[in-house]
């Protein structure tokens, strides 16, 4: 009874989403405010003819550093986490 409770609600949820996304239109965002004033100043702000590369170096490199350092640090807690389970496991073996 569980399992067919929740393939019922995960059909509800599953529907109801697709419900709101196809209300959206496709390629037409929200707002494009910002994608406006990328088009319009992105050239003479950052030198570059390409706006897509320039938004993505330019505008959004301090971002995806800050994403990348996250990232990293996440990985390595983790290993280091999962190493000291390991040797834990191993000195549990030996006593």
């Amino acid at each position: 009874m569980k399992q067919i409770v929740t393939w019922i609600v995960i059909a509800v949820v599953a529907g109801s989403l697709l419900l709101c996304a196809s209300g959206l239109e496709f390629g037409a965002p929200a707002y494009q405010d910002m994608d406006d004033y990328m088009i319009a100043h992105g050239q003479e702000e950052t030198g570059g003819n390409n706006i897509v590369t320039d938004v993505v170096f330019d505008y959004r490199g301090f971002d995806t550093l800050g994403e990348a350092t996250v990232l990293f640090t996440a990985v390595l807690g983790i290993g280091l986490v999962l190493r000291t389970l390991a040797k834990e496991d191993e000195e549990y073996e030996y006593e």
